[in-house]
């Protein structure tokens, strides 16, 4: 039997798409759960029209999609982030804190458009996606930076100090090992050098 979809449904079609299904699964479960239409000539007459009038409806909602994105031209986000001293985030940044910094900036978006299609483990540059048509999507480059930069500016210079210190103990300890090897035995008289005859 020939059905009209009413919505997107995964391995048959897409919304308004007229496709063949098996009539048990037509008459008992796509149509009485209000998933599809059965496409009598005078419902494939109504969906035509339809299609026709949303043609003008789609192509004004792309427009004015396209008109939204320009609002994003020069748009840079910066991410503060707790970072761990071997330099990886904790947790990770993805859509909720991009969504959260486009609000921030005045750019009024819905969540479920946002998408971020790299896990962000570590601070650098990234870019995020604003999908504000099926045909107009949007890029927002990002940058993932250390909130606690100083913290762990503060702990690098301490640690540096720290292997420094240690590398200077080992030194003095090798350089009095050294001396103790040189040093003269008992009885041994040091050796000196021949005075320069006059």
């Amino acid at each position: 039997m020939k059905i009209i979809l009413k919505e997107d449904i995964v391995n048959l079609g897409f919304k308004n798409d007229v496709v063949e299904v098996k009539n048990g699964y037509g008459r008992n479960y796509l149509i009485p759960q209000g998933k599809a239409i059965l496409a009598t000539p005078s419902a494939l007459k109504i969906h035509a029209e339809n299609l026709r009038q949303q043609a003008h409806k789609l192509a004004k909602v792309k427009a004015d999609a396209e008109e939204a994105a320009k609002a994003f031209e020069g748009v840079a986000l910066t991410i503060p982030v707790k970072v761990s001293p071997t330099g990886t985030i904790y947790g990770s940044v993805g859509a909720n804190q991009i969504h959260e910094a486009l609000l921030a900036a005045g750019h009024n978006v819905d969540r479920k458009i946002v998408s971020v299609h790299e896990t962000v483990k570590t601070p650098g540059k990234y870019t995020a996606i604003v999908r504000l048509h099926k045909e107009v999507a949007v890029e927002i480059p990002f940058e993932v930076i250390a909130e606690n930069a100083e913290e762990l500016a503060a702990e690098r210079a301490a640690r540096k100090a720290e292997e420094a210190a240690h590398q200077a103990a080992l030194a003095a300890a090798k350089a009095a090992e050294e001396g103790a090897e040189e040093a003269p035995e008992e009885g041994e008289a040091p050796a000196e050098e021949a005075p320069a005859a006059e």
